[in-house]
């Protein structure tokens, strides 16, 4: 494997991630600033960005994966399964959209916004797009293209952040002098609906820009290819649904299993901090569009052990660096949440950082069904791992809170990673290097172990204001991560050439 290429492509498609989420994190305060608490207009925006969410594992249906698979396959026309490709989701979402503004007031009674169908059909016009632009961005990732992946994805994030600063910010400005814009504010809630008036229209720009990538579906139409495409990827959408249901299950069981006022102050405060652990997932994404073109392409490494085990092996290492920066400088990485009255759910952060990791972890291990055609094993699995999350949040959170929230989420990545790992190795067998794994995990709990110590004995929490102490401490920290990155330099220097796969493995994954 060519890591300095695999980092190279890793960071320029998580930049991207990176800034799109720090940023659109960053409107957070705006909104709740301008967006009155009592009005609930943010609970409008969240409630249907979770809509969003769920719709757009449904209208893509897996077809992301099954692009890389069926186009890295030397037999297949790496061009029709494009156009195919397209064709399916663009239909998909063609129907969606139609069903949607076809039945728009009875779908808006449903769903609790009668008095604004216009925000259902604006979602509903984005999520149809979404869908289509993510098989376009998954090509330019197939065909090795990062720079105009990046600036596509700027293209939206750029004018998205800078015209909702102007709408809440500038906007309010001209209403004395312009009643009628006052009015039209008043009547979309106070700005909540330009959120998603903004969002279609920076949405069709990027389309726009995709003109390009879209005279691809007019390559052709395989009928055999179609199907034998939708066999391979509704297993990915049950994965797809379930993996939703992974991130957001525990948010909608919450006030449920602890009612009233008390039940939405924590889970305020346990949704505001674990913010703080999305540069696991970010990380983990960006590894994802820079890893399967890898593992699914034509070239040299493609369905080659040796690649899935020093993938694994990288993605272990360095995740867990993330892990240990964030932990040591949690001082400063904790004013990503401004306000300090939700402070005292930062203990949550380890918890959920570790349960990223085994998420990352369990994506790695994926590609032994992906690679077989097995990937009904996936959603099996998945569904296993989201019952024993339920099962943790149903059972502890009347008692314990948000706490159980997070512990909920490291047991059910934990259980679906090692099925993965135990069924993968019966099934297509990957001789990953476990020493470094349980050298690098024993290691980083070993340092982290260390700075928890050194803080108690300082008499630092979490929750501690800035001190002679918290600098003291973090001082101590990057001595403990310079001992982590040490460990890191020492082994790639040592690395040697990889033991060539037994013919049995490289089988096995053919």
């Amino acid at each position: 494997m060519n890591l300095k290429s695999l980092a190279k492509d890793t960071a320029l498609y998580g930049l991207s991630s990176i800034v799109g989420r720090f940023l659109n994190y960053l409107l957070v305060p705006v909104y709740t600033y301008y967006i009155a608490a009592e009005s609930g207009g943010y609970g409008i925006v969240t409630n249907l960005y979770a809509y969003t969410a769920l719709l757009l594992t449904l209208l893509t249906f897996g077809m992301e994966t099954t692009l890389f698979r069926f186009g890295g396959k030397e037999e297949e026309d790496g061009s029709m399964v494009y156009s195919t490709t397209l064709r399916l989701v663009g239909l998909v979402g063609l129907v969606f959209v139609a069903a949607v503004l076809g039945f728009l007031h009875p779908v808006s009674r449903g769903l609790g916004y009668a008095a604004h169908p216009e925000y259902i059909g604006c979602m509903a016009l984005i999520v149809a797009q979404d869908a289509f632009q993510a098989i376009m961005f998954s090509r330019l990732r197939q065909l090795g293209r990062p720079l105009r992946f990046l600036a596509l994805k700027f293209a939206f994030i750029i004018p998205n952040v800078l015209l909702t600063l102007f709408i809440f910010i500038l906007l309010p400005k001209f209403f004395p002098a312009h009643p009628w814009l006052e009015a039209l504010w008043q009547r979309f809630d106070y700005g909540v609906g330009f959120i998603f008036f903004l969002n279609l229209l920076c949405t069709t720009v990027v389309s726009l820009l995709f003109l390009p990538e879209i005279k691809g579906i007019f390559y052709g139409w395989d009928r055999g290819l179609a199907g034998r495409m939708l066999r391979y990827t509704w297993p990915l959408l049950l994965l797809g649904v379930v993996g939703i249901l992974n991130q957001v299950a525990d948010k909608i069981l919450f006030p449920k299993l602890i009612p009233g006022e008390e039940g939405m102050v924590q889970l305020g405060i346990y949704g505001a901090c674990a913010k703080i652990a999305l540069l696991m997932s970010v990380l983990t994404q960006a590894f994802r569009y820079a890893y399967e073109p890898v593992v699914f392409g034509g070239g040299r490494d493609r369905n080659s052990p040796e690649t899935l085990r020093d993938g694994m092996k990288y993605f272990v290492i360095f995740t867990l660096l993330a892990f240990l920066g964030v932990m040591f400088y949690m001082p400063l990485v904790r004013y990503l949440v401004t306000n300090s009255a939700y402070w005292e759910g930062l203990k949550v952060v380890p918890i959920v950082m570790m349960a990223e990791i085994f998420m990352g972890i369990y994506f790695n291990l994926s590609f032994w069904y992906k690679l077989t055609d097995q990937t009904i094993w996936g959603a099996v699995m998945s569904a296993i791992g989201v019952a024993v999350m339920i099962g943790v949040n149903v059972a502890f959170v009347p008692r314990f809170g948000y706490m159980a929230c997070a512990w909920g989420g490291f047991a059910g990545y934990g259980v679906s990673m090692l099925l993965s790992y135990f069924i993968g190795q019966k099934k297509a067998p990957v001789a990953y290097d476990l020493r470094s794994f349980f050298t690098a995990f024993g290691l980083a709990l070993a340092l982290y172990a260390v700075s928890v110590l050194f803080g108690r004995v300082l008499g630092l929490s979490f929750d501690s204001p800035l001190s002679w102490k918290t600098i003291v401490f973090m001082a101590g920290n990057t001595v403990l991560l310079a001992v982590y990155g040490l460990w890191i330099w020492h082994g790639l220097r040592r690395s040697g050439p990889a033991p060539a796969p037994s013919s049995n493995n490289d089988s096995h994954l053919k």
